[in-house]
């Protein structure tokens, strides 16, 4: 995890589109450390990442408990639309991908109308099956962003970064999991109060309760985190 504060993060993003080669960066919450343990692949994929960021308030909890604090959360919305509104500013190209069909359209339409000159590179559903991979990266290749968000939820949306980013020529690629789905309204996203408290959490169970089971890595989550710091 990399302990740098949203500005910083904004700052090192900025440095790798002036380099121009691939980067991945990944979005990290409790959901993604506890699949990590079982899954070798994934846990490689976050651990060489260009940049792993702190998305949940979990890991935000867990850095400070073990006594390696992270600066601030870094939420794959919030990161979306901040990275917007620097677009717009300098005139980076971005593609959106992922998402239910029409949804990354809408969040296209909110974001133009929040920022103006945003320069939108495409938009497309798509699909992380590897079936379907050659069609996308010819259609993301063809656009030349120099930001791509992939909104296929973890951990498909990251191994098909790891797999096509280097096909792509894309210098930032993110995976930003239901961040379409916020912006374009779709789903109600946790008043500013509750999202202070660390709550945000609860939300998501009580508008989306077929979550339940994912949620489930939470208190797992707490357990390693308490295992752990009872072992330094």
């Amino acid at each position: 995890m990399d302990a740098v504060t949203f500005d910083q993060a904004l700052a090192c993003i900025e440095g790798f589109i002036a380099d121009g080669r691939p980067h991945q960066i990944v979005t990290v919450n409790p959901e993604f450390v506890m699949a990590a343990q079982s899954d070798a692949e994934f846990r490689r994929i976050i651990n060489v990442s260009a940049l792993a960021l702190p998305d949940g308030v979990g890991v935000w909890w867990a850095s400070r408990h073990l006594g390696r604090p992270v600066p601030e959360r870094i939420p794959g919305v919030d990161l979306v639309e901040r990275l917007a509104a620097l677009s717009a500013k300098r005139g980076y190209r971005i593609f959106f991908l992922g998402a239910v069909p029409g949804v990354a359209d809408k969040a296209v339409d909110v974001l133009e109308a929040r920022y103006s000159g945003l320069v939108v590179a495409g938009s497309y559903a798509g699909s992380p099956c590897v079936a379907e991979e050659r069609d996308t990266v010819g259609r993301v290749r063809a656009a030349g962003p120099h930001i791509l968000f992939v909104a296929y939820g973890a951990p498909a949306q990251d191994r098909w970064i790891a797999r096509n980013m280097h096909r792509m020529g894309v210098p930032v690629c993110i995976g930003v999991g239901g961040s379409f789905d916020y912006i374009a309204g779709v789903r109600p996203r946790a008043p500013h109060w509750l999202r202070g408290a660390g709550m945000e959490w609860l939300h998501r169970l009580i508008t989306q309760p077929w979550r339940w089971r994912r949620m489930l890595a939470l208190p797992r989550f707490a357990w390693a985190v308490f295992w752990s710091r009872r072992r330094l």
